[in-house]
This record gives C-alpha cells, structure tokens and sequence, in this order.
C-alpha cells in the first residue's frame, strides 16, 4: 500500500500543496512549527477520517478560509484509486474515485497507515480511552466489521445510558425496553471483547521480540483488561452472551440509580507489562517510548500477515527520540516495512549509510521542496 500523491487545499498552513512520494522512504525535513507535522497528520486524516491532534475537523480549516480539502492518489494491492476529503465547518463529504462515500464505515481500511510520533508516551502514561482509542482505530482498519460492531455498540449505548436515566427518575417506566435494548448491546459487547482479545494475542506473539532487539530487553508483553472478569477460557462468544446477561441483571439496580451503563467494553483497558512489571509505573521513560514503538512495529507485520502489504508508516520526529543505537536498530526495520513518511528537524539525526531508496523534502518559506535522494543526488 502506497500514497503516491497527496494535494491540500486551505490545510492548517497550506493553502495549496502537492507532493508526490516515492514507494520506499521519503524524509520531510524542516524547522518546528513550519508545517511538517500537518503533512503527517493530512496522510492520517485521509486514512481515519479525522486527526489525531484534534477533535474538531474546524480546527484543520486553514485561517481566513471556510473549508480544506485533501486529495490523494494511492496504491493497494496494485490497483490506484484516487481519494479525496473535504470538509466546510457544517459537512464532511468523502470520494473514492469520485463516488461519494455515504458510511465512513464504508471507507475506513481503504487506505491504512501507522502513525509514530512523541505524543504516542501518552499510550502508556494516558487514560484508559486513549488505549482503547488505539486498539479501535486499528482494528476498524483490520476488519470493517469490528468498525460496524462498534459503531451499533455505541449507539445502542447512548440509547440505553438516556433510558436508564428515564428509570431512575420515573418507576413506572417499562423495563421491557431496558431488556431488548440490553440484549442489543450484549450481542456487540461480546464480538467486541472478542476481536480486542483476539488482536492483542497477536500482538504479544510479536512483541517481546521485537523490543528485545531494540532494547535487549526480555518479557515484554500487553495484558487485556476488560472491565467484567473473563478467564482465559471463556473468550467464546455464547459464553460471553450469557455472562454478560446475568451482569446486567445482578447490577441492573445499580445501574439505574446511577443512570448509565457501568460495565461492558466501552470502560476496557490494556498495560504494558516487562516481567510481570507496569511499566507506566516501573518502566524508564526510555522504555516507555520504546514499548509503544515495539506495539505499532507489531501491528505493522499484522497488517502485512493479513493484507498482504504493508500500511503506510508514518513516522513523526521520532529520530530525534532515540539514541544512535536506537536509531539505527528502527532504520533496521523501516528499510523493510514498505512506504515510509518522515519528518525531522535535522537529516543529522538519520544514519545516510543504513538508509535506502531515500527522496528528500525540504521546507522553506512556506513552501516544499523536492531536494533528490538523501545524499543531495
């Protein structure tokens, strides 16, 4: 998979901007606040349909302007399509060669990418939601059926939570809703919980080795935490239906009087974990950093096991995060990982001789220019 072109229009600070990336590595390099990280975060909204750095898509609408648009030209599985996003502060509209897409659900894992950057520490020394927030981006790009499944759930959740609150100020209301709108959301809840489990298992099959050869490191892995106790042996969807059921029911008393839904996938979490150790608690920062580097590393040869490519990986000045050795052990990996895309202050913080297949991006004066290979060719 491969993003061969990408235009902006009224972006952040762009108000027009075309590139056009190599299908190997591509470095962007200019000084802080001049605009390399929107480039970034343009590629992820094409892919996610919203940034990673905001929730308000008003907030990507360059000053003095009314709207922005991204269009891009990609590649998967060797077939082009081209994309296209716009957004003008009332309605976003989304094309795949020029057919408008209604669902986002429709849309999502047409066009995958990894993102790196500083702020992803924020994995391990975060909330809650923003772990559960990765593990549903990503596997809303793995399988348009969780994203489906999750957005039923969600819905089916609001409903219920505003119900409860119905029953909690009103006792003659009809708990028979309650019950169908319960089993709704059981019924999502439990494939949830499945497929959350089922990609964690495989990331914990990748894991611990990849951190070991970044950091020599042994025993690096994630534990789920749901927020209902589930052993091991009862990830099977039937069981979970029924257990669910009857937490529902023993806690329904409870729920009603706080007036929402206290248990089930949308409160879940996951920990890092070197040697039975949280390493948000015991970890270096130094590991913490390399921990979640060695989580999206995971995730890339999941994606590559099951498409047959490789997302694009997006990398935001991580360089300047590591050590030489460090460097150069991640350079290891993206010289074979497909399309990358990075920013950096300084080319300095690259090793030129690890690197290959290199075209080079400077910004200057507001504008992008296309500097040749990395050695200046």
């Amino acid at each position: 998979m491969t993003i061969e072109q990408i235009e902006l229009n009224n972006y952040r600070n762009y108000d027009k901007m075309k590139l056009r990336f190599n299908k190997n590595v591509n470095i962007i390099i200019g000084d802080n606040a001049k605009g390399k990280t929107n480039i970034l975060e343009s590629i992820y909204y094409l892919s996610i349909t919203k940034s990673y750095r905001t929730n308000e898509d008003i907030n990507l609408i360059r000053q003095g302007t009314n709207f922005f648009k991204i269009s891009a030209k990609i590649k998967t599985e060797n077939i082009p399509k081209n994309l296209k996003i716009s957004f003008n502060k009332n309605k976003k509209s989304i094309f795949i060669n020029n057919c408008c897409i209604k669902k986002i659900s429709n849309y999502i894992g047409i066009f995958n990418v990894i993102i790196m950057s500083p702020e992803d520490i924020e994995i391990i020394k975060g909330s809650p939601s923003i772990r559960r927030n990765i593990l549903n981006i990503e596997l809303s790009q793995l399988s348009q059926s969780y994203i489906e499944k999750y957005n039923e759930y969600n819905k089916l959740l609001k409903i219920r939570n505003d119900y409860l609150k119905v029953l909690m100020t009103n006792s003659i209301a009809d708990f028979r809703y309650l019950d169908i709108i319960t089993e709704e959301l059981v019924q999502r809840a439990s494939y949830i919980y499945l497929e959350r489990k089922k990609i964690i298992n495989e990331i914990n099959s990748k894991i611990a080795f990849i951190f070991k050869d970044i950091t020599e490191i042994d025993n690096l892995n994630i534990e789920y935490v749901p927020n209902i106790p589930i052993n091991e042996d009862e990830y099977d969807y039937d069981i979970l239906v029924t257990k669910l059921k009857h937490i529902y029911c023993k806690y329904r008393q409870r729920e009603i009087c706080l007036g929402m839904t206290v248990y089930g996938p949308h409160r879940d979490d996951f920990i890092f974990k070197i040697r039975d150790n949280n390493v948000k608690d015991f970890g270096s920062q130094g590991q913490q950093k390399l921990a979640v580097i060695a989580l999206k590393l995971s995730l890339l040869e999941i994606y590559k096991n099951k498409f047959g490519e490789f997302p694009v990986l997006l990398l935001d000045d991580i360089f300047s995060e590591l050590d030489r050795k460090r460097k150069n052990k991640l350079i290891e990996y993206i010289n074979n990982a497909g399309q990358v895309i990075i920013t950096t202050n300084d080319i300095r913080d690259i090793n030129k001789k690890k690197i290959k297949n290199v075209k080079l991006f400077e910004i200057k004066d507001k504008k992008i220019v296309e500097k040749g290979d990395i050695n200046g060719k």
